[in-house]
């Protein structure tokens, strides 16, 4: 086409036309917001590091005869609670019985030996006070008096240590608890030390744990924790941990642990399942979303948030955690309410409207209404 006709055309063309070509698109027009898979912030329970353990008593010793023997009685069973005092189990004391009156009889002859020999130093002291008497045989005297005092001492020694083997004949519970496991039987022989009970006493509870070896350095005495019981899921208490292993275990590789709580306001019983988190339970609202939510700029992190009555987006600043494999934490920032930018964070703009649906494609209600499919221009 030639030059001139060109211009000729553009010439009859009105000027109003040519402006509205190029301005903004018509008051009314509709468009399509588009989707946006969006998801609401989770607890990040899930991220936090967990250890299954086991409600104990603080005290839990192993109660054993202190001699060796045979055991006749078997006076209680596991689970039974016990006071301080109480007997649990007996030994055959036939023997002790025979060595308990063997002392007693050797004490009544030393205290008799020991008397007699009183009476004849006195008798000395009188004949040497009238010279009828030397000093040596005075002196003589006086030297089986002193042994008959010493032989006196050790058989009342020798008495006291058999009545205590004889009382050591009962196993008697240290103080009041309840029998958490038994090693011994009736009829069976056990040696000094030997363990027959184990007491977990009464008072202070706390939960054992076993710690991996990969992470027991982010673990040390003293450290705040938060304990839950499997019977109160939602309740999480604090915790303080008390002991830990110096090693680990030579067959689980693991480091025992101990955290020790309040159970004057807990009430957990013994046996009961429990569960650790490391983090503190003062910050039990810590919520969570999916790596691909998050993005960042300059460093700082930030989200895509719904605003629920326009249907637009807004940037958010957040505060975020440790990340983890699939979700990170966000310390702040969010509320549980919120709706956010799941995908395709990187196509969005402030201000843009857009229709949310989840991961299926499904429409989200959103404060009890649904995003138009089509909506006007503003």
């Amino acid at each position: 086409m030639n030059r001139p006709l060109v211009t000729a055309a553009l010439a009859a063309v009105p000027l109003c036309l040519i402006l509205a070509a190029c301005g903004p698109a018509e008051p009314g027009k509709s468009v399509k917001p588009r989707p946006a898979i969006m998801v609401q912030p989770q607890s990040a329970d899930a991220l936090r590091q967990v250890y299954p353990g086991e409600v104990r008593a603080r005290f839990e010793p192993d109660l054993a005869f202190r001699i060796g023997g045979k055991i006749s009685r078997r006076l209680v069973n596991v689970g039974d609670r016990v006071t301080a005092g109480q007997a649990l189990a007996k030994l055959n004391a036939d023997d002790l019985q025979l060595q308990l009156d063997s002392a007693k009889a050797a004490f009544r002859s030393a205290a008799a030996e020991q008397q007699l020999a009183a009476s004849q130093l006195e008798r000395y002291r009188k004949l040497l006070a009238r010279q009828l008497v030397s000093q040596s045989q005075f002196d003589s005297v006086q030297t089986r008096f002193d042994a008959g005092s010493a032989q006196l001492e050790q058989a009342r020694a020798q008495l006291e240590v058999a009545r205590n083997r004889a009382g050591y004949a009962i196993l008697k519970a240290p103080r009041a608890g309840v029998i958490a496991r038994r090693f011994a039987e009736a009829g069976q022989v056990v040696a000094a030390g030997q363990a027959v009970f184990r007491l977990a006493a009464d008072g202070e509870r706390e939960v054992r744990i076993d710690l991996p070896e990969q992470g027991i350095g982010r673990f040390k005495v003293g450290q705040q924790l938060a304990v839950e019981l499997w019977s109160r899921p939602g309740q999480p208490f604090p915790g303080r941990l008390r002991e830990l292993a110096p090693a680990a275990d030579p067959t689980s590789r693991t480091f025992e642990a101990r955290v020790a709580f309040d159970n004057a306001h807990v009430g957990a019983e013994l046996g009961q399942s429990a569960r650790v988190y490391q983090d503190s339970a003062a910050q039990p609202q810590v919520l969570s979303l999916p790596l691909s939510a998050v993005t960042a700029d300059s460093g700082k992190p930030y989200v895509w948030v719904l605003e629920p009555g326009q249907f637009t987006l807004h940037k958010t600043p957040i505060t975020v955690g440790p990340y983890g494999a699939e979700r990170v934490p966000v310390l702040s920032g969010l509320s549980t309410n919120d709706w956010v930018v799941a995908a395709g964070t990187q196509l969005v703009h402030e201000g843009q409207r857009v229709r949310p649906v989840d991961r299926a494609n499904r429409p989200i209600e959103v404060d009890g209404v649904y995003a138009r499919e089509e909506t006007q221009q503003p």
